[in-house]
């Protein structure tokens, strides 16, 4: 894909996300957009960024690492990581990343803690829930969400940015939407990552404040 075309699917996002926060009865800019850059080349985050796009997920962090720490010195931007994290696997999650919107298990919660106390950085962090409790998946199961984010909460204050969750493919994902910001709002957390690229403009009407977009921009992988 050329640098025309990721500008020119950037802003089409951007306007899409902007209407749909509106039909939703919310200001056009509550929501923002990640970037999904993985398995993309430099080439096609510096295209992006002339762009205007600040904010990128990626979902591991060595290619995380490989990609974006050269861009830093010349570019203003917030990195994501997005996909499921090993344990050991946090300290260079905590170096290289602004936010981790994957913190789904207390060995992993250790492990961040510790590499922050290691690295002196504190990127903030999401909580993944698996809503559709697909083996599979990342993320903490709903039965135990309310109680892992208590702990969270008391352990990383206002690190805690809020939650992630990515609904099983094929079925609807309202429901999961909808019970991600209603446990959200019982737990007093502001920020919902959910939607990517086929269904982010319900995510926004259930609440969404960021939403995961790389198909839709880079093109297919």
């Amino acid at each position: 894909m050329d640098t025309p075309d990721i500008a020119e699917n950037i802003r089409r996002i951007r306007d899409r996300i902007a209407n749909a926060a509106i039909a939703a009865g919310r200001q056009p800019d509550a929501v923002t957009l990640v970037a999904v850059s993985k398995t993309k080349p430099q080439d096609a985050v510096l295209a992006a960024l002339a762009a205007g796009q600040t904010v990128f997920g990626e979902n591991r962090v060595q290619e995380a690492e490989t990609k974006f720490p050269p861009l830093r010195a010349a570019h203003s931007f917030n990195l994501h990581i997005i996909g499921g994290l090993q344990t050991n696997k946090a300290r260079d999650a905590v170096r290289v990343a602004d936010v981790i919107e994957t913190l789904d298990r207390p060995r992993l919660a250790d492990a961040l803690a510790a590499a922050m106390q290691k690295e002196g950085r504190r990127p903030k962090l999401l909580i993944e829930v698996n809503t559709g409790s697909e083996p599979q998946k990342s993320g903490v199961s709903r039965d135990d969400a309310d109680g892992f984010i208590g702990d969270c909460k008391g352990r990383f204050g206002d690190l805690l940015a809020g939650l992630m969750c990515v609904p099983p493919h094929g079925e609807d994902p309202r429901p999961h939407f909808d019970w991600l910001a209603n446990r959200a709002a019982k737990h007093g957390l502001a920020t919902l990552s959910m939607g990517m690229s086929a269904d982010f403009e319900i995510a926004i009407a259930a609440g969404a404040t960021w939403v995961r977009v790389g198909s839709a921009i880079f093109g297919s992988r």
